[in-house]
């Protein structure tokens, strides 16, 4: 089966109105194929393109041999067999994988900004969200000058952080978010309720 949703019947339905010799026959009965069509997707009958769109499987689903007067444009067998150009995705190999591309793209974008507390607290939000990332892939504490040395390397030099007197996040709280909660004292359920015997 060409389209296996509609079913075996409906294959040899259209496969019938293809042998069909009349061409006012074959047009009434290639109708009466798109009605059930559409009768077997009803929630589909509001969507714009809906008959467009059946037309198009019916002369798919004749394998392109159906000659019938269609309210659109007969689909060809070269466009729907054709495949789109491959997408360029982009290369980017950074040293530091654990922090990604986006990192890269924040710290370029921070290097616009004039200096400023806006720029200040934006370099040290970027810094902790390093460390994050850090934490994420390496181990589970990372001395603070790491970062800092990271931050001015992939800068190139413009962010330093490393003779300021900000702090970065604590590790804990910045990897606080990936144990689970769990209640404090919260009661053990059992299977049954004790019951007391007098």
């Amino acid at each position: 089966m060409i389209i296996p949703e509609y079913g075996r019947h409906l294959q040899k339905m259209v496969e019938h109105a293809v042998s069909i010799k009349d061409d006012e026959e074959r047009n009434r009965v290639a109708k009466s194929i798109i009605a059930v069509m559409g009768n077997m997707n009803p929630h589909l009958r509001d969507v714009p393109d809906f008959q467009h769109k059946l037309w198009d499987q019916l002369f798919i689903i004749s394998d392109f041999k159906l000659d019938v007067d269609s309210p659109f444009p007969k689909p060809s067998r070269e466009i729907l067999e054709e495949h789109p150009d491959p997408l360029d995705y982009p290369q980017n190999f950074p040293k530091y994988r654990f922090y990604g591309n986006n990192i890269k793209r924040m710290i370029d974008e921070a290097k616009k900004y004039d200096e400023g507390e806006f720029k200040d607290a934006l370099v040290l939000a970027i810094a902790n969200h390093m460390k994050k990332s850090f934490l994420n892939w390496n181990r589970d504490t990372v001395d603070d000058n790491v970062i800092f040395e990271h931050l001015k390397e992939l800068s190139e030099g413009d962010l330093n952080l490393k003779n300021s007197d900000e702090d970065l996040s604590d590790s804990s709280n910045l990897m606080r978010g990936k144990k689970k909660y769990t209640k404090p004292n919260s009661p053990k359920r059992t299977g049954r309720k004790s019951r007391k015997r007098y």
